[in-house]
């Protein structure tokens, strides 16, 4: 069997570094990735991508990384239900394994 995810997208935003009740750190981040063809308008639709990282990987990326960096992630895809209201949901995540840091955003300088 194999489980293995690999992306390559922009950060919609500055990722920000939380902490569990266990004392572990994580950080969701959300990645902005063109589609590879046009839809029926001659346009690229984009995916919005969340990605969930774990301590050391987390760190880093928050250290690092900001809106519209291009970044690569590899990870896996998994599966958890939530309990809300009497009902059941399950979800699919992206937990990263490894963090790739592509390229940066120029930010505009000001003289």
């Amino acid at each position: 069997m194999l489980n293995q995810i690999v992306l390559v997208g922009r950060l919609v935003r500055k990722p920000e570094l939380n902490e569990t009740e266990n004392g572990k750190k994580v950080s969701t981040i959300t990645l902005a990735i063109p589609r590879s063809f046009k839809n029926m308008q001659g346009e690229y639709d984009v995916d919005f991508i969340d990605c969930t990282l774990w301590e050391t990987v987390a760190s880093s990326t928050v250290e690092y990384c900001n809106k519209g960096d291009i970044i690569g992630v590899k990870g896996r895809v998994q599966s958890r239900t939530i309990e809300k209201d009497e009902s059941k949901k399950t979800i699919m995540e992206v937990i990263a394994e490894k963090v790739t840091f592509l390229s940066s955003k120029k930010e505009d300088k000001e003289a």
